[in-house]
């Protein structure tokens, strides 16, 4: 009985002494926005953009079957399927539905919801030999599987541009195509991409770079203003424009502050203070219907999924939805009371700034500490200036 006693008392001892160490502090002053890209220099990024072969262009996103990232997937394809200047395919190398998640340099996070890719890769080369226009590959896991490795290769023998979307710079590196040239990725895995490829050259303060025919985007956010950039070069600055209003977006020129996005102490403690607090952890819903933004799912089911306090899965009626543009997907779940909490549906209306909306929820449910690692992650520099939306409590 004693031994129980002390074993009691040490425990709360060492919890309170966690609670203590792993409390959080004030969080630094956000840094400033940066510096607008020299318009000569984002007209050379845009000419070297233009299309290679064919006046509306034949995009293809690579999904791997094992595992891809979400937002890198769903943000390109809605954002180009709203601005239909190009025909945009999602490609793996089998029909079956493959799944999504959010990806870390910790790793793959949970299943968020599957979906149908629109071709496999045999059936997109026999209808496109001369190959695709532009080629886009998302952050995916393995990310040296030797078919995608293969298939990359093959697309840019034959005069793709190819475009890596946050880690997925690592499997461009893997495949050769970043050996002695100009590139970034996500903040998290440059020393990574460095170290197995020391002639690549990393350019911090830029969003995207170009050099030739390879285009690299830093962390997932950078989706966007790459995409819109793409959009600019194949149909002009004009749709560029009006298409980045309709999304809610200012600008989407390659400014970046690299400095801006690093790991500290204060993000550690949050990360820690929020997995061991297992008792607090709750699955969301993020209800999905048909038409359903891709864009704005993307964004909301990654941000919630990386608090490591709630993990957001896809609500709906039936077995499938179709999206937007046209995308099949597969809901995690058809049933309500699966989750402990239902978030708003993803709205189509600014879907860019989805990701505001949902860190502004985050801080009202987790608190600040929580919101600033998730844009961290995500690498975006948040201002925080839209007010949470309501949840649905469901018990």
């Amino acid at each position: 009985m004693r031994g129980s006693t002390l074993t009691l008392v040490g425990t709360i001892a060492l919890v309170a002494v966690a609670a203590v160490l792993l409390a959080p502090s004030p969080y630094l002053k956000q840094a400033p926005a940066a510096a607008a890209i020299d318009s000569a220099e984002h007209a050379a990024t845009i000419e070297a953009l233009r299309p290679p072969k064919r006046e509306r262009p034949v995009i293809a996103i690579l999904a791997l079957n094992e595992g891809t990232e979400a937002t890198d997937l769903l943000a390109p394809y809605g954002v180009l399927g709203r601005a239909d200047v190009a025909e945009v395919i999602v490609v793996a190398e089998r029909a079956e539905p493959l799944p999504l998640h959010p990806f870390s340099a910790l790793g793959r996070g949970p299943e968020l919801l599957r979906i149908e890719p629109q071709s496999t890769t045999i059936a997109f080369d026999r209808r496109y030999p001369d190959g695709a226009d532009y080629v886009i590959v998302p952050a995916m896991e393995p990310r040296d599987d030797a078919f995608v490795i293969d298939w990359i290769r093959a697309q840019h023998r034959k005069g793709a541009k190819i475009f890596s979307v946050c880690a997925g710079a690592l499997t461009l590196a893997a495949a050769g195509l970043l050996d002695g040239s100009n590139a970034t990725t996500h903040w998290a895995y440059v020393g990574d991409v460095l170290q197995a490829h020391p002639t690549m050259r990393w350019v911090k303060d830029r969003r995207y770079v170009v050099d030739h025919d390879i285009s690299t985007w830093t962390g997932i956010t950078a989706t966007i203003p790459a995409t819109i950039a793409l959009v600019e070069a194949i149909a002009g600055r004009a749709k560029a424009r009006e298409l980045a209003e309709e999304l809610g977006v200012s600008h989407w020129d390659a400014r970046h502050d690299s400095s801006a996005f690093r790991l500290t102490n204060e993000h550690r403690k949050t990360f820690v203070r929020n997995w061991i607090a297992f008792w607090r952890r709750e699955t969301l819903g993020v209800p999905v219907s048909e038409g359903v933004d891709e864009i704005a799912l993307g964004l909301t089911v990654d941000a919630w999924s990386r608090t490591a306090s709630g993990t957001a899965i896809t609500i709906a009626a039936g077995e499938t939805v179709r999206t937007r543009h046209g995308l099949r997907i597969h809901p995690a779940a058809r049933r309500q009371a699966a989750v402990d909490r239902m978030l708003p549906s993803p709205s189509a209306d600014t879907p860019a700034r989805a990701l505001d909306r949902a860190l502004a929820d985050i801080e009202a449910r987790y608190g600040r500490p929580t919101a600033e690692i998730v844009a961290l992650t995500m690498e975006y520099l948040w201002s925080g200036e839209i007010p949470p939306l309501a949840m649905v409590e469901l018990r």
